[in-house]
């Protein structure tokens, strides 16, 4: 008997484990349960793919959606609108929220809060501070947790970690991958005269390289002493990448869109828009980025996707807050990077799907395989858009790439079988739901 499905994804390229053919997809129940040659009259819809390419769902890291909190700039809703706007299906969202996610009951009213009110996935990193270093070995492991998060720089509050051995006493319990915001906060500390009234491209000069580099080799020495396996995100300069290359045992890194994207003289034309923590610097960190990207050090993309209204973003440096939109311009720019021959298809793949799911050991996603969440980024590949303030669904509203023409668009979002996204437009209701984690122990929240 002929099998029938809820859905049929027809006629697109799916680009997977076996690299890039014309094949249908069938789904049911949220899954994917057959990848090949459908025949007619088999689905409940069939959405016809011609000439687009099906990509496994894009999976963005670090996600800054502002709820509970000041919501008037982001919440999780108009987040993960923004989202799945972008083709993006699952985000990991970061703890530095009001009250901080630092414990089982702030996780717990983030996951109520997320359900079925996010458009797409979700799950939550959990923040390391000394209060409850004793406590991050269970913290990690509740379901919708993404793992233990620290910042050695920038940031306030109880959610500061600057010195080791506040490090060292969080690392060694961690059994999971731990992510770094890695900044020296001494030497940011030392350096704040660096600083200029009202120029914001003395931003990178305050924290500056060796504020980066000093910090992610602190950081690695300590995971070395601990066994410890850690990420370093937003990695922004040329010196962390080929320290880094010697270090992959334990340690994974992330670049962002913007790092690699844009560069210091940015600053003339953009201003405070640019501003954002670890800066966007000179054009040769940008280049050594790529090569880390060309040589494997780097190993996901994550947006930093942190806004901030733009009524905050015009006080003059250095009051402006650090922060930038970013879910939604995801994929766009790093298509147009595609375009242009700056990386392949296939490692944006893996930088933005399996990579992710390789490193945090997501269940059931990352990947177009049989029995795996039906979660996709339907894309055009010569599509040519201009980016526009307007696009942006984040509460926002507005971009630092607003006039930049790009080759490559996402036309379609497909979370578990539903279609969230379509030719701009939200087609169906929200009904994100946690990721789950084979870590711990991929259960449903």
């Amino acid at each position: 008997m002929a099998q029938t499905f809820e859905r049929v994804l027809r006629g697109g390229t799916v680009v997977n484990q076996d690299g890039a053919g014309l094949r249908d997809i069938g789904i049911a129940g949220g899954r994917i349960v057959h990848i090949g040659e459908i025949g007619a009259g088999s689905a409940g819809e069939v959405v016809d793919c011609t000439g687009l390419h099906i990509l496994p769902g894009v999976i963005d890291s670090q996600v800054h959606f502002r709820e509970p909190g000041p919501t008037h700039k982001e919440d999780l809703e108009s987040g993960s609108r923004a989202a799945v706007l972008g083709g993006v299906t699952t985000v990991f969202e970061m703890p530095n929220t009001d009250p901080l996610t630092t414990s089982e009951a702030a996780l717990a009213d983030k996951l109520a809060r997320g359900r079925h009110r996010m458009h797409c996935d979700f799950a939550f990193w959990v923040g390391g501070t000394r209060e409850n270093a004793a406590d991050v070995a269970e913290l990690e492991r509740l379901p919708g947790a993404a793992g233990i998060k620290v910042f050695m720089g920038s940031s306030t509050g109880s959610l500061l970690v600057e010195d080791d051995e506040g490090v060292r006493e969080i690392l060694r319990r961690t059994r999971r991958r731990a992510a770094f915001h890695s900044e020296d906060e001494f030497r940011l500390r030392e350096r704040l005269g660096e600083r200029i009234e009202g120029d914001p491209a003395s931003h990178p000069v305050w924290r500056d390289e060796v504020a980066a580099l000093r910090c992610t080799q602190r950081l690695v020495r300590i995971a070395e002493e601990t066994g410890a396996r850690i990420h370093v995100l937003h990695i922004s300069t040329a010196e962390e990448i080929a320290f880094l290359a010697g270090h992959k045992d334990l340690v994974t890194c992330e670049a962002t869109p913007h790092h690699l994207t844009m560069d210091a003289s940015d600053y003339a034309r953009l201003g405070t828009k640019l501003q954002m923590n670890p800066p966007v610097r000179e054009a040769r960190h940008r280049e050594g980025l790529w090569r880390g990207l060309a040589e494997g050090v780097v190993d996901v993309l994550g947006s930093d996707h942190a806004p901030h209204t733009l009524e905050e973003k015009a006080k003059p440096y250095p009051a402006s807050p650090s922060g930038m939109t970013g879910v939604q311009t995801l994929v766009p720019i790093m298509l147009d990077h595609v375009a242009n021959g700056r990386l392949s298809l296939a490692r944006l793949v893996d930088l933005t799907s399996a990579g992710p799911q390789r490193l945090f050991g997501l269940a059931g996603k990352g990947r177009i395989a049989p029995g795996y969440d039906a979660d996709f980024t339907v894309v055009d590949l010569k599509r040519r858009e201009t980016i526009r303030d307007g696009w942006i669904g984040s509460k926002s509203q507005w971009t630092p790439y607003d006039g930049k023409p790009v080759t490559g668009w996402p036309v379609g979002t497909f979370i578990r079988g539903r279609k969230a996204m379509w030719e701009g437009e939200l087609v169906e209701t929200a009904t994100g739901e946690p990721a789950r984690f084979a870590e711990t122990g991929a259960r449903r929240v």
